[in-house]
């Protein structure tokens, strides 16, 4: 078993090599709206990106980039405010303009910096005010200047989202943290959301890639807030080397180490960005067993929690056990139904698809908490997924229906 500590505090800065900073320039009224994430020796990259067809800019200058400079990366900059997406030719060259104004600005090659934007679809980038931003960055080692960092991701979100964890290896202390950004379009896969993980371990990046998209399958694309992808939406992981381990590669007992970790701080970004939907009141944890493939225990999961019935019954605190039923019984894979055990918090409300007697009253009060857990057991095999969600209120419609003004 690993022995995971918990990193205080929780900051990118945390491993060996990252600098860090966020500010404000103008791409929103007043909160922080341009961030950089800088590893000055280089370092290992890997990214996993949106599903939507309509990919925006600065994910087709991050992927080009990510291939020209065979997975090295030093910057990361950022911007929230505006997504610059759909937004033709002119947003391409926005992206290349805002990659090479950082470039210019750290002395180093236009493809060795990634980029990713956030914010409102379909409004030109105003490039002037980024790349005059761009002139005030100065990264840094300090917490203050990671947390700024943090901030300058945000959109609808009510607060930062940070984990991080230290373990060691073969003796030598190794850090992964993590940030990231989201609260609204969040469906599986990879949508509307940005994460940034940063670690000291050395890892190449063909290594460190399939470590990454592993661990995000069974995290990052477990989520689901309103069943809607986004246009600009990552995860990429950069690896200092600076804590002068071993080079990890896979099949080995480090790998497993690293993927375990790298796991857990996905899947603590994930939960928090799932709490964090627009609106919600209650994460929702549901745990699928008694399957033959994870996978599909997985898909299981997550169509239960994406089924808006379900969301809304969790809403108004009814333990409408039918409506996962129904959410079950809509996945598009042969499943056996005739013997499926379902349990409410602590309650059990179905055993072997038929109806069991339990306490409405306590099923009520145990949904009005801030964590709702919801098990489900197929018993047709050993495998076992999760996915994480929230409740939909009135409130994700208010945000929504406002969310240009």
């Amino acid at each position: 078993m690993l022995n995971l500590q918990t990193v205080s505090p929780l900051t990118l800065t945390t491993p060996k090599g990252f600098k860090a900073t966020g500010i404000h320039v103008g791409l929103k009224r007043k909160r922080k709206d341009l961030g950089l994430l800088v590893c000055e020796g280089g370092a290992s990259a890997a990214a996993v990106y949106t599903t939507n067809q309509m990919q925006a800019a600065p994910i087709i200058v991050t992927k080009q980039a990510m291939e020209a400079s065979e997975g090295r990366i030093h910057a990361i900059l950022v911007n929230s405010g505006n997504a610059n997406a759909c937004t033709g030719e002119l947003g391409l060259t926005h992206a290349y303009m805002s990659q090479h104004a950082i470039a210019n600005h750290l002395q180093i090659k236009p493809e060795q910096v990634a980029i990713a934007s956030t914010g409102i679809i379909g409004q030109t980038l105003a490039i002037d005010t980024l790349v005059t931003g761009v002139d005030q960055l100065v990264a840094s080692e300090a917490e203050e200047e990671a947390d700024a960092f943090a901030h300058a991701i945000l959109t609808t979100d009510t607060g930062i989202k940070t984990a991080g964890y230290q373990f060691l290896m073969n003796g030598s202390e190794v850090s992964i943290c993590g940030v990231a950004k989201g609260s609204g379009m969040i469906h599986p896969n990879m949508a509307t959301m940005l994460g940034f993980l940063t670690t000291d371990a050395t890892v190449e990046p063909n290594v460190l890639q399939t470590i990454l998209k592993r661990s995000i399958d069974r995290t990052f694309n477990c989520i689901t807030v309103d069943g809607d992808s986004s246009t600009n939406d990552m995860v990429m992981m950069l690896a200092s080397g600076a804590a002068k381990t071993p080079t990890i590669m896979l099949d080995t007992q480090e790998a497993e180490q690293f993927e375990q970790a790298v796991t857990h701080v996905c899947q603590e970004l994930a939960k928090l960005i799932a709490r964090d939907g627009e609106g919600a009141t209650k994460l929702i944890e549901v745990t699928v067993q008694g399957t033959d493939e994870e996978r599909l225990a997985r898909k299981i999961a997550k169509q239960i929690v994406g089924s808006s019935l379900v969301k809304t019954a969790i809403f108004g605190e009814d333990a409408n056990w039918g409506r996962i039923v129904a959410a079950i019984g809509s996945i598009d894979e042969p499943i056996d139904v005739s013997k499926i055990d379902i349990r409410i918090g602590s309650q059990w409300v179905l055993r072997q698809s038929m109806p069991i007697l339990f306490d409405e009253t306590l099923a009520s009060n145990e949904l009005a908490a801030d964590t709702v857990a919801i098990e489900v057991d197929l018993n047709s095999g050993s495998a076992v997924g999760r996915a994480f969600g929230c409740d939909l209120t009135y409130d994700y419609i208010k945000i929504n229906a406002s969310y240009r003004t």
